[in-house]
């Protein structure tokens, strides 16, 4: 993920000071210094990291910081809230028109993700928000940029309005909200054109598109791994055009992160979505005070909470419930459970969002191979059901079948079932002692299944 260095030098500089008993005005302006390097190499904007420490040292010297019981967990409490302010505060929400359609302008540079991020946003809209997006082809200069456009409704069910390469974009736009207003979409996402570089032609294209089509929302689409081009980039569309909103893209990639820092302070233009992945669902709301908390290493459990809501059937995380507490969890169970969980996105990435992840060694680079658990999958799915929901029938023959029906070792198949069975014991304790602890009225299961 992005922010990597930047985590990892914050973090080692805040734990030097938190647990400290006093702090001093020095300690301050040490790791002050420290901070400074660590936001000058994420790449984030001179100006920036200059206003950001003055703040921070402003409130990190002051008297009732350094003189109280846990000043060192103050000083980190200040450098949160101020990360936080430093991107936005908090979420700043997409537009929802009185009159629908909402029209949203897509625009960016060529090579941004501007079209692919387009209908990323129209199957956020539809799953998350329950809404019926039109997607616009209105780029009739790039080769194949209506196709993709197209392509990519296709794959996600989504309307695609088009009219060529031969008819100008205003007039697309034009008839594309007619057309959304008689076939009662709410929201319509303009994709238009894109250029290597911003040039007068691009701007007033743009500025006739927004003067006809008069858009509740217009989002620049920037790729977060150019660094300080992306600020320069969002000032310019930002200085002729007057943006609402930010999207950054391939902020899971190997990139510094300061873009994501730089840009709402420098243009006061709020990032509404972050790029997490290639698939279509991976683009996100930005919550600021979620990514300083990442940032910080305290963890992202409300994302993760949201990720298992979306994804997860409630009425069979009820039932399965009700099947750790008797002890009567299956295979058949656990192979439904494991499709789920992969629901939620890369195991690796999931982990990263557990406060107190930043302090398992060797966690940033951890690779969870997927293949293991579609051999898991592969081995569950080989069995008949009677196996899957009495595991005790498996004998060396019955092993040895299903081990050739899914391409594994008798080993590997000998290796879950003792898996399974030690999984099973540990949620008898566990369910064993939230009983004991509802007779005292204390203990409970520290997590909900999902």
């Amino acid at each position: 993920m992005a922010f990597e260095g930047l985590a990892d030098r914050l973090q080692n500089t805040i734990q030097k000071i938190r647990g400290k008993g006093k702090v001093s005005e020095a300690d301050v302006k040490e790791m002050m210094r420290e901070v400074r390097l660590a936001l000058l190499e994420a790449d984030v904007n001179f100006k920036v990291v200059k206003d950001f420490v003055k703040k921070v040292s402003e409130r990190a010297v002051g008297q009732e910081v350094l003189k109280s019981l846990t000043p060192g967990q103050q000083i980190v409490k200040i450098v949160n809230e101020e990360l936080t302010a430093l991107m936005g505060g908090e979420q700043s929400k997409i537009a929802a028109s009185n009159r629908p359609p909402t029209v949203i302008m897509m625009v960016g540079l060529q090579g941004a993700g501007k079209t692919t991020t387009t209908g990323k946003l129209s199957l956020l809209l539809r799953k998350k928000y329950n809404r019926k997006p039109l997607l616009v082809a209105a780029d009739i200069y790039r080769p194949a940029a209506i196709k993709q456009l197209q392509t990519l409704g296709k794959q996600l069910d989504m309307p695609v309005f088009s009219l060529g390469d031969q008819v100008s974009p205003v007039e697309i736009a034009k008839q594309a909200i007619e057309k959304a207003k008689e076939e009662h979409h709410d929201y319509v996402l303009i994709d238009t054109a894109g250029r290597l570089h911003v040039d007068e032609a691009l701007m007033d294209e743009l500025k006739d598109i927004k003067e006809l089509t008069k858009p509740d929302e217009i989002f620049l689409v920037v790729d977060a791994m150019t660094g300080q081009d992306a600020v320069n980039v969002a000032q310019s569309f930002n200085e002729q055009l007057g943006l609402t909103g930010v999207v950054l893209t391939k902020l899971d990639g190997d990139t510094r992160g300061g873009a994501a820092l730089s840009i709402r302070a420098v243009t006061q233009t709020p990032i509404k979505f972050v790029g997490l992945g290639e698939k279509m669902d991976a683009l996100e709301p930005f919550h600021p005070e979620r990514m300083a908390s990442r940032i910080l290493g305290m963890g992202d459990v409300l994302t993760l909470i949201e990720k298992a809501q979306a994804n997860v059937d409630e009425q069979k995380a009820k039932e399965l419930e009700q099947k750790m507490r008797t002890a009567t969890f299956t295979l058949e169970d656990f192979l439904e459970q494991l499709g789920q969980v992969r629901n939620l996105g890369p195991l690796d990435e999931l982990l990263k969002m557990m406060p107190g992840a930043n302090k398992i060694k060797g966690l940033n680079n951890l690779q969870i191979d997927e293949k293991q658990i579609a051999h898991v999958e592969a081995i569950i799915r080989s069995m008949t059901k009677a196996e899957k929901n009495n595991p005790e029938i498996l004998n060396s023959k019955r092993k040895t079948r299903i081990a050739k029906g899914s391409g594994r070792t008798v080993t590997e198949v000998n290796r879950l079932l003792k898996q399974f069975e030690d999984m099973k014991k540990m949620m008898k304790q566990m369910t064993g002692m939230q009983q004991k602890g509802k007779k005292k009225g204390g203990f409970k299961l520290p997590f909900k299944p999902f």
